[in-house]
């Protein structure tokens, strides 16, 4: 999941297309490489004479699939949301391809705060202050209440994935916001919080994202229960149609072999929120 690409030639090339990028971008990197799923991206601290401190993100699609919503998320979130508690952006670097694969390198400011987890699935309990919860809330407040033309849950996924995922039908209505689309502790730092990773930002049901964030922390219940509580959303009738259409993501996803330790907590809630 969060590991270098998986041959060798694959990790060549997002290293040679990273270096491409720091030049251009006028940047020296430094410091340890921290690959993110399947080694799609790749990112590494970097120094700017202007900015200081940077973060250089390199992010690698498929030639055909580097456009759209993935693809530009990052930039069209950094005029979508100027109030919202995440890096500047100071530029952008599309790269030469390599092989049929394409790759975009994004240079943001250095967040000098840990995230709140390595990976998405918490699997410990947090202690976060009053102020970092409500920081989040006006974050998240602020994304839905603003107007997006992208998707980032499609309706006609919701109307196959609930019945084959979760078992459950799939709502005839469904109220919809504009949500970050993948809001867990390890696109949270543990100060502010300083929220990342916009690429999949868009409309989903609303709730969805103190869902996602409430699913992903299952398996640290203290934790869970604090985001139950401070999002009564997820006990309203909108509230359970996210938590079921976050469940039955998941579910699909472990049964691809991601995060098979959340299939009984997210099965249970399931049964929770769907009798």
């Amino acid at each position: 999941m969060y590991s270098p690409p998986t041959t060798p030639a694959d990790e060549h090339r997002a290293l040679a297309a990273q270096q491409e990028a720091s030049a251009a971008l006028g940047v020296t990197v430094e410091g340890g490489q921290l690959w993110g799923y399947q080694g799609r991206t790749l990112g590494q601290r970097a120094h700017h004479p202007e900015h200081g401190a940077c973060w250089l993100r390199l992010i690698s699609a498929p030639t055909e699939h580097a456009k759209g919503k993935l693809w530009d998320g990052n930039r069209d979130a950094a005029s979508v949301f100027p109030t919202v508690r995440k890096p500047a952006l100071y530029g952008i670097h599309d790269g030469t391809e390599r092989d049929g694969t394409a790759y975009r390198a994004e240079l943001t400011a250095f967040i000098d705060s840990p995230t709140c987890a390595p990976e998405p699935v918490l699997t410990r309990e947090l202690e976060l202050p009053e102020t970092w919860w409500k920081f989040l809330h006006t974050d998240l407040e602020t994304i839905a209440a603003t107007p997006t033309e992208r998707v980032a849950v499609r309706q006609q996924w919701i109307d196959r994935a609930l019945p084959h995922y979760a078992g459950v039908p799939a709502p005839a209505e469904i109220d919809w916001a504009t949500a970050h689309g993948d809001c867990h502790f390890a696109n949270l730092t543990t100060s502010g919080p300083t929220l990342l990773d916009f690429e999949g930002f868009g409309l989903a049901p609303v709730g969805y994202d103190p869902a996602l964030l409430y699913a992903y922390s299952l398996l640290a219940p203290r934790t869970a229960a604090r985001i139950r509580a401070e999002f009564p959303i997820l006990d309203s009738p909108a509230g359970h149609t996210a938590l079921l259409v976050v469940a039955a993501d998941l579910l699909q996803s472990a049964s691809r072999g991601d995060h098979p330790e959340l299939i009984e907590p997210l099965s249970a809630l399931v049964t929770s929120v769907a009798r």
